[in-house]
């Protein structure tokens, strides 16, 4: 990707730095902090994976069910269930050191369970462009106003996918996407 003109800042996602971004899709301000969020990434998708094994070990006919197994299957944290059990929403029984059990029905009452809470997220809003030309502007206006080149706005407009529409000479995108792809993210 070519390297932009102007100055961006951007907030760092990790550090919280405000550093000058090199290229336009730039999240991190440094290959360490870029290091830690793959880092954070990867233990996510662990995490959910070793959730997910337990929920589906659980068989469902099974009444009481453990700490462990109510955060896989509900997907809340540890600290939220014992929570619940010590205000009394949810029924328990304490089996000895470590072995609390509690009520599956009283868990389902309050709580979606992991995979009803995964369909919802994975649901994309669907985005709604005008493509009229008083909602939008044409290259020639992107480039004047952001001090940028056009076959770099052409660039842009392939690789984050921004619609376009030709009404004679002139091309036209959507004025949000353009401002919301060149804006600063600073505070």
């Amino acid at each position: 990707m070519p390297g932009i003109s102007l100055e961006i800042r951007r907030k760092c996602k990790i550090c919280g730095k405000v550093f000058l971004v090199k290229k336009l899709d730039s999240q991190y301000c440094s290959a360490k902090c870029s290091k830690i969020a793959y880092k954070r990434k990867c233990d996510a998708e662990k995490k959910e994976t070793r959730l997910q094994k337990i929920a589906s070990q659980v068989p469902k006919i099974r009444e009481y069910i453990s700490i462990k197994e109510a955060v896989a299957i509900f997907g809340v944290e540890r600290d939220s269930v014992y929570r619940l059990v010590r205000s009394g929403k949810v029924n328990s029984v304490n089996l000895g050191k470590r072995l609390i059990r509690i009520n599956r029905k009283d868990m389902v009452a309050l709580l979606p369970t992991r995979k009803k809470i995964r369909k919802e997220r994975e649901k994309p809003l669907p985005k709604l462009y005008s493509l009229e030309p008083e909602d939008c502007y044409t290259i020639s206006e992107v480039c004047k106003k952001y001090l940028i080149n056009d076959s770099t706005v052409w660039a842009h407009v392939r690789k984050y996918s921004i619609p376009s529409r030709q009404i004679g000479n002139y091309v036209y995108v959507p004025k949000e996407d353009i401002d919301n792809l060149y804006k600063s993210d600073i505070l």
